[in-house]
């Protein structure tokens, strides 16, 4: 017992000290709530995106697009119900309580005749970049339209014309006759962060203009395709394609062009193309209606942070050399297979995917300075750049001629010694059109078909007795060559 009150008598001042301090802490729901009201508190305000609409809306605009379709006559004449149930049942059938048309008096047709009608094809936005009628959009509001029709936000319609469209960029510009027409302040995309408020535009699901609202994502996010995007938050659905995105000064810093979805509809990442890569595109489409692109002739690939380091490198940036063109504008200038492409020009080439665009943006002829890595140093070449092989001019809204493709979705044409010379090719056949199941992998026209499955093609003649003799159960492999790159592709034959 002793031992126990000794130890309680050495703890007892220890234990006093820590009773009073919890006394002092503790206090009472009055004196907590003073404390609290007199805590001085952060004032967050949020951005008014009112007076940013009651400039820009004026600017933006609804596109609606037709488009022509083949349409059948019936026996009976169009819209005879009789037709329907001919093609489900048979020339000899009817609807209940109605004879067939040879009881009727009407004549019969063994084949229905043919027609066309002009049906609505889609909805879209788009913004007005000049006081005389100039009109930015998404190429693929417009592509394959048969007319154009502009609505303005006090209900104003106009008839539209492209002026010239491209596919690479899905960049369009269309003309209205009008004037004194309120454009919108071009912004630059170089200034935006991460965060940052912005604001969208446009007609989701055609309602016209919506106002959405959000923050930047990422900047120069890289999707494969041919330019960076800016990736926002904004509530984007179909029917804002081509539509503004504007920063808090009410400028446009970029064209809503894609969403990032599993259900087709928005989910929480929309894509913008930059609107100072944008503006480089409509100075060509204003000027020729098409967009001429460089090229040098090389494939590459990823610097690796492993190869980087082992060629000396600091870090990973830079485009590496797998393969050179013979005869090419690089071969010419003397770089190598397994150079690193560090800056072609005055800009400098961060990752693999911006060489592209740094090289297609010069115009071609044009002899530019590239610096190269190459054992373990720097040195510089000169280049001289030279086109790409596009399409025509696409400057007009008339009906486009009816489609020669085959099972495959694509019609082809012979390529010329030049032509052969230019992609790096022995054979092959250059896509002239390309649809159904053939544009959902991505083929365009332009493209060169080099192989179907373990077959070579060299000329069209040859390649069309390949398609012919393809299964129609099965998808063929098609190698595809596109700026001196190659990528299989599969498609499956329809009938």
């Amino acid at each position: 017992m002793q031992v126990i009150r000794s130890g309680y008598q050495k703890l007892a001042a220890p234990l006093a000290a820590v009773a009073a301090g919890l006394a002092v802490a503790m206090v009472t729901p009055q004196a907590f709530a003073q404390a609290e009201e007199s805590r001085p508190v952060p004032t967050i305000t949020l951005p008014d995106f009112s007076s940013i609409v009651e400039k820009t809306e004026k600017s933006v605009v609804n596109i609606r697009t037709t488009e022509v379709v083949p349409v059948y006559q019936g026996a009976g004449g169009e819209g005879d119900p009789y037709d329907l149930f001919r093609w489900f049942f048979g020339p000899d059938m009817a609807p209940p309580g109605m004879a067939p048309p040879q009881q009727r008096g009407g004549p019969r047709q063994a084949v229905p005749q043919q027609r066309e009608r002009v049906v609505p094809r889609g909805v879209g936005s788009g913004f007005i970049i000049s006081d005389d009628g100039y009109i930015l959009t998404n190429n693929h509001v417009v592509a394959d339209a048969n007319e154009i029709f502009v609505t303005m936000t006090d209900g104003k319609e106009y008839k539209a014309s492209i002026v010239g469209r491209d596919e690479r960029t899905d960049v369009a510009l269309i003309k209205i006759e009008a004037k004194s027409l309120p454009p919108l302040v071009i912004g630059d995309p170089a200034a935006l962060k991460k965060g940052e408020w912005v604001v969208a535009i446009g007609s989701p699901f055609g309602l016209d203009s919506t106002v959405t609202v959000g923050v930047v994502s990422a900047i120069n996010r890289d999707t494969g395709d041919y330019l960076p995007f800016i990736q926002t938050d904004v509530a984007v659905n179909p029917g804002n394609s081509g539509g503004p995105l504007l920063n808090l000064h009410g400028e446009v810093v970029g064209i809503n062009s894609q969403i990032v979805s599993r259900s087709g509809g928005f989910m929480g990442i929309s894509l913008a193309i930059p609107i100072d890569e944008v503006m480089q595109v409509v100075a060509q489409l204003k000027e020729h209606g098409k967009v001429t692109r460089g090229r040098i002739g090389v494939q590459i690939t990823q610097v690796d942070e492993g190869v980087a380091k082992a060629l000396g490198l600091e870090d990973g940036k830079g485009a590496l050399v797998s393969a050179v063109e013979p005869d090419g504008p690089a071969a010419k200038a003397g770089i190598r297979s397994g150079d690193v492409i560090l800056k072609f020009g005055d800009r400098r080439v961060e990752q693999m995917s911006d060489l592209p665009r740094i090289v297609g943006a010069v115009k071609p002829g044009t002899e530019v300075p590239v610096e190269v890595w190459r054992k373990g140093k720097s040195m510089t070449v000169k280049a001289t750049v030279e086109e790409i092989p596009g399409a025509p001019a696409t400057s007009d809204t008339s009906t486009p001629a009816p489609s020669n493709v085959d099972s495959l979705g694509l019609s082809v044409k012979a390529m010329s010694k030049a032509e052969a010379e230019q992609f790096g090719l022995e054979a092959g056949v250059i896509v002239t059109e390309a649809s159904g199941a053939a544009a959902e992998t991505g083929i365009m026209e332009g493209d060169v078909i080099v192989r179907i499955n373990d077959q070579d093609i060299d000329s069209p003649s040859q390649y069309n007795k390949v398609v012919k003799g393809l299964a129609k159960d099965k998808a063929a492999a098609v190698l595809v060559v596109r700026d001196s790159n190659s990528q299989w592709v599969l498609i499956t034959p329809e009938e």
